[in-house]
């Protein structure tokens, strides 16, 4: 048995100005990060032995992970598109809409839909490919939407639409 495993489908490339402002930000950040890094490998590297040097070893573990986020977001910033604009149906469900659902007990949840570089920064932001958003998507105010989750069908009322 081998260790394939097939490609993740490509990511949506939409976002909103705020996410593409805060990846530039964090882009920007890290290569200061990444001076102070290798300044600090290469004091490390010059203590001696490296074989047994933790310094040196967790330094590089460091650089690698520095080194690997600015080469995911050098190639991913170019490709993405930043959406300014409200739709024009302000009643339905779009990108970038802020959401609140009520589900069958009564208990309100807000999302706000946006590209999947966006959601690691707020804890109620939701991928656009996520099944709940996917369910979401051209809805109206007061629609139920059923979403199949791994846990079992949930259920939905939209109580509310909101654009910035």
């Amino acid at each position: 048995m081998g260790r394939y495993r097939p490609p993740a489908p490509p990511k949506s490339p939409y976002i909103t100005k705020k996410g593409f402002e805060a990846l530039q930000n964090e882009e920007k950040n890290l290569w200061l990060k990444r001076r102070e890094v290798v300044s600090a490998l290469s004091a490390a590297a010059a203590e001696g032995d490296r074989s047994e040097n933790a310094e040196y070893i967790y330094r590089k573990k460091e650089l690698r992970g520095l080194d690997w986020r600015i080469r995911y977001l050098q190639k991913r910033l170019p490709n993405l598109k930043v959406v300014v604009e409200k739709p024009s149906h302000l009643d339905r469900v779009f990108f970038s809409a802020l959401i609140t659902l009520e589900d069958d007990t009564g208990n309100e949840i807000t999302y706000r839909i946006v590209g999947p570089d966006e959601i690691d920064h707020h804890t109620h932001y939701i991928s656009m490919d996520s099944p709940v958003a996917k369910a979401l998507f051209k809805k109206h105010l007061d629609d139920d939407v059923s979403v199949t989750t791994p846990a079992g069908k949930i259920h939905y009322i939209i109580t509310d639409i909101q654009y910035e």
